[in-house]
């Protein structure tokens, strides 16, 4: 089947349609003007809900069938339990079982453990994700194996579609480490805690129906509560949610590498002689190994000046919460808790406040923190010479990552993208990235092992660092000592015409488009 195709803003080639649904191309930062009314979910009365507000029944398919589960409906789930989560294939398992097929499948990201999506795909349960596709799932999307196309979007995009209409979810499957059987439900108590809930309010909030599954059922009131009972239609009751030990994963544990030690040390230097550390900013860094050991050394430069935070954000490590712990920040703002030591801590310490993409990143809302962060400390897996960056695909053009909170971050007064100047002697650093996933008016600095980029259009930056003893280069030079010492750019990836995925922009515009391979 023929789709259209229109040159976009950046000059990327995106579809004009997307599965049945029109697109506007990306037409440049805060060019696109949104209008309407937000989306709402339909008007429900008590007198339908148990009076006792005992919602509880009996399994997943019991819920999903007192919901009206159709063929061709969307079901949405959260990734709070990240690689250890259990209940979003039950969800999709249990409506296999009820005989449903051709459903849009809605995380706010997947992992390695929900490659089962695929048998389901097979089978013809699951039409499409509109949500990240890490791993074998992206690779699944790459061979042009999905039958619609799929759609990613960073965390502050996907509470945008919902809220706009754009995403509509009929039954949101929130996974809850503790609840009442309300509905009430929290996420930083309970045998499966995970910390904040933030990335399933929406979907409790829009969704047409509302199924909360625990394996924490508390007598009501569950508090805190972050999740409220009167938006929730069923509690079920199972064994498990998930492993809360797989929270953690290979992303989230600080890095050994000599070089990659370096560029965080780099990092750190940065933001002191740029005279970004200051007594009351703040920052964000990724869970990447880079960022985590850039918080060591940034806190014992802060520790030398005398200097604190007024607040930090996460997705929360151990390494924040040590900040929290030892005075050097007021408060963590946490949209993600990615370790054990952030559960511990989001449970505990009032300073340790849950938040959502509503209030950090949500593009279409009235402000949002993302433009409140002195300086934000990212991962890519490509930056081109224009300081466009990537981190949905590599250099081959297959699809192994989502975008999460990263093109909502770029809005902070300095972002900064820290990453080795080649991977498995492919060079990071190319002409033109594979893929787009933030334009470079937004990418402010470039640290690597062998030199640190400043965008030329970061004039103030430029000025604060003449005279530093911080290898500060221009990109082009540093990507052409690279290619000398790997032999060469990447090779161009082998691709089709056909698009199998869109990269939304944080404003539901489409960014770029991600290409089947060539088999």
């Amino acid at each position: 089947m023929s789709v259209e195709l229109v040159v976009n803003k950046v000059g990327r080639r995106v579809p004009t349609v997307v599965n049945n649904r029109e697109q506007a191309p990306f037409l440049g930062v805060g060019a696109y003007e949104p209008d309407g009314r937000k989306q709402a979910p339909p008007i429900r009365s008590c007198r339908d809900y148990p009076a006792s507000g005992d919602k509880r029944v009996t399994d997943l398919k019991a819920a999903l069938k007192k919901c009206g589960i159709a063929d061709g409906m969307t079901i949405s789930t959260h990734h709070h339990l990240r690689n250890g989560d259990a209940v979003a294939l039950l969800a999709l398992r249990a409506a296999a079982e009820l005989g449903v097929k051709d459903l849009m499948w809605f995380p706010s990201a997947s992992f390695p453990c929900h490659e089962p999506v695929i048998e389901l795909m097979d089978q013809g349960v699951v039409h499409h994700i509109e949500g990240s596709m890490n791993g074998p799932l992206g690779e699944y999307c790459s061979r042009g194996k999905m039958r619609g196309m799929g759609v990613l979007r960073s965390h502050g995009g996907r509470w945008q579609a919902i809220q706009d209409g754009e995403v509509h979810i009929d039954i949101a499957v929130i996974a809850a480490p503790s609840a009442d059987p309300f509905g009430n439900a929290d996420g930083s108590h309970g045998p499966s805690a995970c910390g904040s809930l933030g990335f399933a309010l929406a979907d409790s909030i829009y969704a047409d129906h509302v199924i909360v599954v625990t394996d924490n059922l508390v007598p009501f009131p569950c508090i805190p509560w972050q999740i409220q009972g009167n938006n929730v239609d069923y509690v079920v009751e199972v064994d498990s949610i998930g492993d809360p030990a797989k929270i953690v994963s290979g992303t989230t544990e600080i890095t050994k590498s000599p070089d990659r030690l370096l560029i965080a040390e780099y990092v750190a230097r940065f933001l002191k002689e740029a005279g970004i550390m200051r007594d009351g900013f703040s920052f964000q860094a990724g869970a990447g190994g880079i960022a985590l050991a850039f918080v060591e050394f940034l806190k014992k430069l802060m520790k030398e000046a005398g200097v604190k935070a007024r607040f930090v954000r996460g997705g929360s490590t151990k390494y924040l919460v040590d900040l929290l712990k030892e005075g050097l920040t007021d408060y963590i703002l946490d949209g993600q808790t990615f370790d054990l030591a952030g559960v511990e801590s989001i449970a505990r310490d009032p300073r340790h406040v849950a938040t959502s993409p509503f209030t950090s990143y949500n593009y279409h809302g009235k402000g949002n923190f993302a433009t409140l962060v002195d300086a934000v400390v990212l991962g890519a897996t490509e930056v081109d010479v224009d300081f466009n960056a990537n981190v949905n695909t590599h250099s081959d053009g297959i699809l192994l990552h989502g975008i999460g909170g990263w093109q909502n971050c770029l809005f902070a007064g300095c972002t900064i993208l820290a990453l080795p100047s080649f991977r498995d002697r492919i060079p990071v650093l190319v002409d033109q990235v594979t893929t787009m996933t933030g334009p470079g008016e937004l990418i402010d600095v470039v640290v690597s092992e062998r030199g640190i980029a400043i965008n030329p259009r970061r004039t103030d930056l430029l000025d604060r660092l003449k005279g530093s003893k911080l290898p500060i280069r221009p990109i082009q030079e540093i990507k052409e000592e690279v290619e000398r010492i790997t032999g060469g750019p990447p090779a161009k990836a082998s691709l089709t015409d056909r698009p199998v995925a869109v990269i939304k922009w944080v404003d539901g515009t489409v960014l770029d488009t991600v290409w089947q391979l060539q088999e």
